[in-house]
């Protein structure tokens, strides 16, 4: 009886044990992935400072190609006050000398998105590589591999985090409230490239569960183009109904919602281009 009961606290004690060790690895680990996040934070935020002072994004107010104006007048359609606005763009001089995958730079009021965008021949890299090559997951804003800046697909796709403290696609966040969607002058999005400057409109915004339907970047038949396009306009959730034609370059923001697999989606029409 006695030998049974040493036995049993023997066993309670190691049991104790692994506990402790599974519980001190736990806090390890956690500590190490909190020093880790924070240093990504850090890094993430000094590129962006450098990238300010290099490259702020300066209005441009000359003329430029409308496209696909509607037939509405003035006074019954947006697309004539927002294609008013001046273009906004950069110099890629610097940014080429720090990433010689920069492509574009993306602008879009009350947010924090004032970024170089890159491109590398897979969706994989720049997800846990920031600016400057170096190994960090807060990752950096990217365009889809499949896309050509030079010669837009139907959709345009570009990816970013979802980081709490905003960076990256963070304030991505900030489309889905509602004072943001009332400020109809938050609709527009700027992306500058080294031969054109454009100016997209935004139709839709909304959440959803990942899937690879909304990233689709062209399409075997014009009924398929147009069934994705009326699926995409009917998932807005927010904003003012805008038309949005079969033929229109369609640009996609995706970022993540939650840890869950879950997306934020902002989707604009360009509207207005301008040649360097």
């Amino acid at each position: 009886m006695k030998e049974k009961k040493n036995k049993t606290n023997i066993l309670k004690k190691i049991f104790f044990y692994l506990l402790f060790i599974i519980f001190l690895f736990t806090l390890i680990y956690s500590g190490y992935k909190i020093y880790i996040w924070d240093l990504d934070n850090k890094r993430t935020k000094e590129l962006t400072e450098e990238i300010k002072k290099i490259a702020k994004p300066i209005p441009n107010t000359s003329e430029g190609e409308l496209v696909n104006p509607p037939q509405e007048t003035k006074q019954e359609s947006d697309y004539w006050y927002y294609t008013s606005l001046p273009f906004y763009e950069v110099d890629f001089t610097k940014l080429k000398e720090k990433n010689s995958d920069t492509i574009a730079f993306i602008h879009m009021s009350e947010t924090n998105i004032n970024y170089p965008v890159v491109q590398t021949n897979n969706n994989d890299y720049y997800l846990t590589r920031s600016f400057d090559k170096k190994k960090n997951y807060a990752g950096w804003v990217f365009m889809d591999y499949r896309n050509n800046i030079d010669n837009l697909s139907v959709n345009t796709v570009i990816y970013g985090h979802g980081r709490e403290d905003k960076t990256v696609f963070g304030s991505l966040q900030n489309a889905l409230n509602k004072k943001w969607q009332e400020n109809k002058d938050n609709y527009i999005i700027w992306l500058s490239t080294e031969k054109e400057n454009m100016m997209f409109q935004i139709f839709s915004i909304y959440t959803i569960k990942s899937e690879l339907y909304y990233i689709e970047t062209d399409f075997p038949t014009e009924e398929s183009k147009k069934t994705w396009i009326d699926t995409m306009v009917s998932r807005n959730i927010g904003i003012k109904k805008t038309p949005v034609s079969y033929d229109d370059k369609i640009l996609t923001l995706s970022t993540c919602e939650n840890a869950y697999g879950g997306r934020i989606v902002v989707q604009a029409k360009l509207i207005k281009r301008q040649a360097k």
